[in-house]
Parts: structure tokens; C-alpha cells; sequence
């Protein structure tokens, strides 16, 4: 059976097509906005993986370059691994739909999201979460109800749901919003230093919307009429858990005691362990299943200690924040550091100062376009004392790193004010919790020790939640276990002017609008104090660069003069580059971009530069060197790309009988240009700079290219050879 329903969304048209296509997987959509089409598809194991307790997920987003009509770039021409943003979008998706998976289904479960028509305008972030809830919808894969996720943007004060991409850059605040009909599941987004209240508005315009493309789903289910699947739930045994209950109950409370992390997690291994002793007769190979049972009372346990005592695992209230240090100019040869420690989590942030030619090129179905601030975040194992494989940039990785580099980027001055690309590494060497907030606050000081005129400092803090029922507890700047065992993780940076970016993950199926508020209103609290802490070590960048940051200057040419300065296969602008330990990057406006690490030799490029590019004028005197040696005279270079012709007879005003006697090819020779040809080859003297001899009478000048010597040019007879035997 085919379906195919229709609404209006954003002024546009959107439609939801379901039966035509991978009528095999347990779900599909085919989902279209104007001409953007986005195929989702989902597929759940029949049964449940044994010794398991999470829940297998994945889920991909692919961008298929022939969706906006271009051929894959590389050697094999064809889509290889995800690229960061397909990345990025495919972690949007999986965080509103894991929470809407019933407790204890833990069948391993794939979606796939492939962009199959790209329109330039209308992006496929959105389309594809649609896609995937009602893919999950019309299957028999349970699923708790549908969540949708629309795009919302400022222009002007005004709200706009889904922006096109052309109004993207006009755009004060954007945001991805993902929710049911009752309630907000997540959000992600940027923004030009806005309110909280401001925030708070533009989430409740983009719940309408959403509530839109819910009942969508439910009426394409309806009609679908699929019943959901019968399936095993994980569920630890209830002898396992009583008898667990029955060891720990007394234990528990003194390890959730413990401040330190390592002593805490040393003191729970420690009673795992004895409990598994304990029952090794009675449960057999059951090591896991204990193990499990153990961590379900030590989370209920925290979590009621949270909400009972208001007394959090490292003993701070609800709202404090964990003692701060911070420190700039820590690596000598970087262009500026900053360590910044926030209980046991760390970041190292290093910026670099980089030319236009460090640009990163983004390769994008809508358009090609070039980077010039890059903000990488690192996360190896010893952060967390542990022994793993490191394999590189993980989905994590690439996560936190665009948030913290969304959160500082419009900070950083336009192009135009400071024409350098900005590369912040952040480097994690401790991690208990909020990593990726450190590294916005160690990026932002880096970032003002290298010089960088941002406009603010911008710190960044994680909030947590405790709910159970109507009973809850929101916690400032939370702990690694507080998320784990948590229902919420809410990432708000700023300045003290308003919000910069936010990021809110949770683990129940909505979060009210108040709890969200109130989690804003304690965010902002926080925020300020790191910022007062940051701000007394450096509060503003430093006047000047590092010695070792890259100087830039620029020129403006004529465009027509562009080969002139690049030279035959490059030679002229290698040898300005070579003389002068410059790079030179050429815009075909005619915009050279000079830069060195030294503004005198910035400065002698330009010159060249200017030398090269100059008319000649007669009468001006030249340091010329002599490139070639005839027996009339010598062709000098005046100034790169133009030469003209020291005449023998205009090197002294004594005989000289062959040039090579007095010059070589390579010497350098001061010479006026006494005259233009009208065919516009130049006359150069270097005996009009020479004291005139007394008694000297001028002779008259020979024809331009004759002998050598002075002597006038032998006629040539009509057969082309000169008189010396041309009539053999």
C-alpha cells in the first residue's frame, strides 16, 4: 500500500511518502521539501543480543553528491567515509529518537538517511529526522511516539522556521529544535549573544510546528494500521537484583560518599567484586548480570541523595561550581595558550595564526566554501585514566569540537578587521565532566593571549537534571557520573552580554518548558562566575602577536597584471617569495595577500612587488642586472618582467672593446632609461651617471643594436650578406 500525505511547512510544500520504495526494511519514508528528497530507513534484529545493557543504535546520514548534480572529488570518485557535517547531522538525528525507545529493548537497531535530491535552499537535517520517526512509526519496531525537528532563525527580530540557506548568514540566532507533542527533546544552535529569554521564545515558536509533523505522523500511522512486534525485554532477574539488594543495601551509601573519582569508582569495583564472590555458587556465570543489578542501586541511590539532601557525589550543592584555575601563555613557541581546570577536567588550548592559504575547503552539496576559523578537540584515553585503542577522531571528537567552535566563532572579528585563519586544537588531559564547555573557556583565553580581538570572552557550562515524578533537581557544571546517571545534559555557553551556542541532550521523553527555564536562569548564574574567574587572568587580547605569528599585508593590482607578477611557469613570484622568506596568495580581483613572520620582510616583498609592477620612466635611474651579454651591448632587467638594452657604447665614455671585458651576466649595474622606442623597447645609459671627462666630445650615436665598438653598421647588399663576399 502506498501513502503519500502533504502539508505546508515554512510557506513550502513537504511530503511524506511511505510503500513505494525499500519495501523490504521494516520501515521506510521518502520524504521531499521543494526539491530536497531524503530517503530514511530502519531495520531492528528480531532478537535481543545476549550479556548486553545499552542499546545498540546507529544511525547514518549520507549525502549522495549526485543529489546537488557534482562528482565526488579524490582519486576513486565516489562517496568513501562521512565527512564532518554528515557526522554532525547524524548525531542530530540519533539524540531526539534513543530516548523514545521503550526500557529494555536492546534489539540492535540501524537507521540510514540518504539525501537523494539536493535543491541548494533546503537543507536535509530535518527531513531526515522526519524521516526517521516515521519510518519507526509506520514498522512493527516499538516505539514510544513520534518526535520531529524543525530549523528556526532570527532575521530583524522576527522568527523564521527553516531558513533557507540563503538566509542563513543574515540569520542573529539559529537553532534545530526536536520534540514531541508534548514536550522538547533536544535542541542545538548558535547565536549573536542572545537572552535567555530570547531563547526561550524562539524553542516555543518551533514547537507548534513540530506538534505539525507529529500529527502527520500519527495520521500516516493510522492509516498504516502495522501492529508493533512482540519482543524480550532485558530485565535483570529478580533473584539476581533481590539478592544484590540484600548484600549492597548497607554498602552502597559509603561509596556514594566518596568525593575523589578515582577512590569512588575504586570503592564500587571493589564491592562489585565482593558481591560476585559472594554469589559466584548461588549464580553461576552471571558476573554481568551482578554487575548490572549493582549499577542500578548505586544510580538509584545517587539520584536519591541528589534529590533528598541536595547534595550532589563530590559534595557541592546543586548550583556550585567545581574550584577553577587558569593560566594563559603556557607553550612558548604557540601563538597563545591557555590551560584552564575545572575540578578533575582540563583543556590545553593552543591557537595558531594561519595565512589565507590555511583556509580548510568545504566540500558541500550546496555550494563549495572556505573556513578560515577552525576550533579541533582531542580526547585521548589517559584523560580518563583509561587503557583504549586510539583510533583518531571519533563522532564524540568531531561533536564537542563544532559546539565549542560554534560557541566562539562569532565573537572573532570579520575578515576584513583581521584577515587571518584561526586554528584552536583543545587538548583534554583530564576529564570528569563538561569537556567540551572547558574547551570553550580555554579557547577563548588562547585565543585573546595570541593577540586575536575577540569581542568577548565566551565561557561555556553543562547542566544536569534529576527527575523522578514530579521531583526534581536541575545541577550546575555536572560531574561525568552525574550525566551518565543523569536525565539531562544542557551545554549553554556565552558571554556576559548572552548566549553563544547550546546543545540539550536527554534521557527522559521531554523536558517541561519551566525545568528548561530554570536550568537557563541557573546556567547564566554559573556563566558569569567562570567568566569573572577567566577575565582576572586575561580579559581582553594582547596588543600585539607572538614574534612567530605570521604578518600580513595586502596590495591591490591591476588583474590584467596578474601573469605579470606570477612570471613564466611561476618564476617571478617564486624568486619574490625566495628573496624575501615571504608566501604570496593571489585573488583574481587582483588582491595579493602577503605574509611573514616579519614585517620588514613584508614590507621588501611589497616593494619588489611595486618595482615589478611600475612603468618605466625615462630619465629615473634603475639598479638593473645584466641577464645577457651580446657584442653590441648588454640587456639588463630594470625591474622584474621588463628589460631594455645598455648600448656598449653607453657603458663608459672610454673605448671598450667587448662588453664581456667589464660586465657579466648576473652583475648588478645602476643605468638611467634614456629612451623609449616607439615600438616600446627601452635605452639604457650607464655612462650618463659617470663624471664627464674633461675635453670629452660627443659622438654621434650608432643605430640601436649595432656593432660593437661604436663602429656603424655595415650596409648588406640585396642578397642578405654583407659586403665582405656577398657577390660570390
Amino acid at each position: 500500500m502506498v501513502i503519500k500525505k502533504e502539508i505546508e511547512l515554512g510557506g513550502r510544500k513537504l511530503s511524506v511518502e511511505i510503500g513505494k520504495v525499500a519495501r523490504q526494511a521494516d520501515g521506510a519514508a521518502w520524504v521531499q521539501y521543494e526539491d530536497t528528497v531524503v530517503l530514511a530507513t530502519v531495520v531492528s534484529r528480531k532478537e535481543r543480543g545476549d550479556n548486553t545493557d545499552f542499546f545498540p543504535l546507529s544511525v547514518d546520514y549520507r549525502e549522495k553528491m549526485y543529489a546537488g548534480g557534482k562528482i565526488p572529488g579524490g582519486f576513486f570518485k565516489r562517496e568513501a567515509r562521512p565527512h564532518e557535517k554528515e557526522v554532525l547531522v547524524s548525531r542530530l538525528i540519533d539524540r531526539p529518537i534513543r530516548p523514545l525507545f521503550p526500557d529494555g529493548y536492546y534489539n540492535e537497531t540501524q537507521v540510514l538517511i540518504s539525501v537523494l535530491s539536493h535543491d541548494g535552499e533546503n537543507e536535509g537535517d530535518i527531513l531526515g529526522a522526519l524521516g526517521a520517526s516515521t519510518a519507526l512509526m509506520v514498522s512493527d519496531i516499538p516505539f514510544l511516539e513520534p518526535v520531529a525537528s524543525v530549523n528556526v532563525g532570527r532575521i530583524d527580530g522576527k522568527f523564521i522556521l527553516n531558513p533557507l540557506s540563503s538566509e542563513k548568514d543574515q540569520c542573529d540566532m539559529h537553532l534545530l529544535v526536536s520534540g514531541t507533542a508534548d514536550a522538547i527533546v533536544m535542541v542545538e544552535g548558535e547565536a549573536q549573544e542572545v537572552d535567555e529569554s530570547e531563547f526561550l521564545d524562539a524553542i516555543n515558536f518551533a514547537h507548534e510546528p513540530i506538534k505539525q509533523l507529529v500529527q502527520l505522523q500519527k495520521d500516516i500511522a493510522a492509516e498504516i494500521g502495522k501492529p508493533k512486534r512482540e519482543w524480550e525485554a532485558f530485565v535483570i532477574p529478580e533473584e539476581i537484583q533481590n539478592r544484590v539488594n540484600e548484600l549492597a543495601a548497607s554498602k552502597v551509601d559509603a561509596t556514594i560518599l566518596i568525593q575523589e573519582k578515582a577512590e569512588r569508582r575504586e570503592a564500587q569495583k571493589a564491592l562489585k567484586d565482593e558481591i560476585r564472590e559472594t554469589l559466584a555458587e548461588e549464580f553461576p556465570e552471571q558476573e554481568k548480570l551482578i554487575g548490572w543489578a549493582l549499577e542500578k542501586i548505586l544510580k538509584k541511590a545517587m539520584r536519591a541523595r541528589v534529590l533528598k539532601d541536595k547534595v550532589r557525589l563530590d559534595g557541592r550543592g546543586l548550583k556550585d561550581i567545581r574550584e577553577i584555575n587558569v593560566e594563559v601563555d603556557v607553550l612558548p613557541k604557540a601563538h597563545g595558550s591557555a590551560l584552564f581546570t575545572r575540578g578533575q577536567t582540563q583543556s590545553l588550548a593552543a591557537c595558531t595564526l594561519g595565512t589565507k592559504m590555511d583556509e580548510q575547503k568545504i566540500d558541500d552539496l550546496e555550494a563549495n566554501y572556505w573556513k578560515t576559523f577552525m576550533l579541533h578537540y582531542n580526547f585521548p584515553p589517559f584523560s580518563t585514566g583509561e587503557v583504549k585503542k586510539f583510533l583518531g577522531t571519533g563522532r564524540r571528537e568531531q561533536g564537542h569540537g563544532h559546539l565549542a567552535e560554534r560557541a566562539l566563532k562569532n565573537q572573532l572579528p570579520p575578515w576584513e578587521e583581521f584577515p587571518y585563519t584561526v586554528r584552536i586544537v583543545s587538548d583534554i588531559l583530564e576529564s570528569n565532566g563538561s569537556s567540551s564547555m572547558a574547551s570553550v573557556c580555554a579557547g577563548s583565553m588562547c585565543a585573546m593571549d595570541a593577540g586575536v580581538p575577540l569581542k568577548a570572552s565566551v565561557a561555556g557550562i553543562a547542566m544536569g537534571l534529576i527527575m523522578e515524578g514530579e521531583e526534581f533537581a536541575v545541577l550546575s557544571d555536572i560531574l561525568g557520573d552525574e550525566d551518565h546517571l543523569g536525565d539531562m545534559d544542557f551545554k549553554v555557553a556565552g558571554t556576559k552580554n548572552g548566549i553563544t551556542a547550546f546543545q540539550m541532550d536527554i534521557k527522559i521523553e521531554g523536558l517541561p518548558k519551566n525545568i528548561m527555564a530554570l536550568a537557563l536562569d541557573q546556567a547564566k548564574e554559573g556563566r558569569m562566575h567562570i567568566l569573572n574567574i577567566m577575565d582576572s587572568c586575561i580579559a581582553e587580547h594582547k596588543p600585539t602577536l607572538a614574534a612567530n605569528a605570521p604578518r600580513i599585508h595586502f596590495m591591490s593590482i591591476d588583474p590584467d597584471k596578474i601573469g605579470l607578477v606570477i612570471g613564466p611557469g611561476g618564476k617571478n613570484i617564486r624568486q619574490i617569495q625566495s628573496e624575501h622568506n615571504v608566501n604570496i596568495d593571489i585573488d583574481d580581483d587582483g588582491t595579493l595577500c602577503i605574509s611573514s613572520t616579519s614585517d620588514e620582510s613584508s614590507e621588501g616583498a611589497m616593494l619588489a612587488l611595486k618595482n615589478m609592477l611600475q612603468e618605466p620612466e625615462v630619465g629615473k635611474v634603475y639598479n638593473a642586472t645584466v641577464q645577457k651579454i651580446m657584442d653590441f651591448g648588454a640587456f639588463c632587467e630594470i625591474f622584474p618582467g621588463k628589460e631594455g638594452l645598455l648600448h656598449i657604447s653607453e657603458i663608459d665614455y672610454k673605448r671598450i672593446n667587448a662588453v664581456s671585458d667589464v660586465l657579466a651576466v648576473g652583475d648588478k649595474v645602476e643605468v638611467q632609461l634614456i629612451k623609449i622606442t616607439p615600438e616600446g623597447k627601452l635605452d639604457l645609459s650607464h655612462r650618463v651617471l659617470l663624471p664627464k671627462p674633461e675635453g670629452y666630445v660627443e659622438k654621434p650615436k650608432p643605430p640601436r643594436g649595432g656593432g660593437g665598438g661604436g663602429r656603424p653598421n655595415r650596409p648588406f647588399n640585396k642578397r642578405g650578406s654583407n659586403d665582405r663576399g656577398g657577390n660570390r
